[in-house]
């Protein structure tokens, strides 16, 4: 099949077929290239998928980092049909009937976007949108030319609540563990 079209819509039917070596993510069906990842984005995903897998270390929640593909259906359509398909830096997922050999259907509990100045537009807020949209309860987007983390918080009401804003200098308690504080230094360590 040939690459995507950025002025037309797809389905995960369509980006299984794509034969590219680049990365693309599908949201509400718009194709979107992603950015090669910068040395220093790969040290911050490392140091934060460290912890967590540490952290879960035989227990049932898993995490998994990219390229590990998040299908986001807006109801129960066949998988072909979904038009959302992400791929996150890291995921945590608590709920193992929504992981499958594709990756996981369905909203992970946990999910980190580390933003580079390509990617910050979407994550900041057509990510934020989708995942606040599909349930996810908790997100965070860090930004590493800041040492910066912002947290969102699910609410009662199915809403990002106001963010808690982290710098290096913070301990971050994540709010899906009752036990798991994140000492930032140990993140930007650059």
């Amino acid at each position: 099949m040939a690459l995507p079209d950025e002025n037309k819509t797809y389905t995960y039917r369509d980006y299984k077929k794509w034969k590219d070596d680049r990365r693309w993510e599908l949201i509400n069906g718009n194709p979107y290239l992603m950015a090669p990842p910068s040395r220093i984005h790969q040290e911050v995903l490392r140091e934060i998928l460290t912890i967590f897998s540490l952290y879960l270390k035989d227990k049932s929640c898993k995490v998994y980092s990219a390229p590990f593909g998040v299908r986001l259906p807006k109801a129960n359509e066949n998988d072909d049909d979904i038009e959302t398909v992400v791929e996150p830096d890291i995921v945590v997922v608590c709920d193992k009937s929504k992981l499958d050999d594709e990756g996981c259907k369905g909203a992970p509990d946990l999910v980190v976007e580390i933003v580079s100045p390509s990617t910050a537009r979407n994550d900041k807020i057509k990510k934020f949108n989708l995942y606040e949209m599909a349930g996810v309860k908790e997100y965070w987007i860090v930004e590493p030319d800041n040492k910066i983390v912002t947290v969102f918080t699910l609410d009662d009401d199915k809403r990002y609540g106001r963010p808690g804003i982290y710098s290096d200098e913070d301990k971050i308690k994540v709010s899906i563990f009752e036990d798991l504080i994140i000492d930032l230094k140990s993140v930007f360590t650059f």
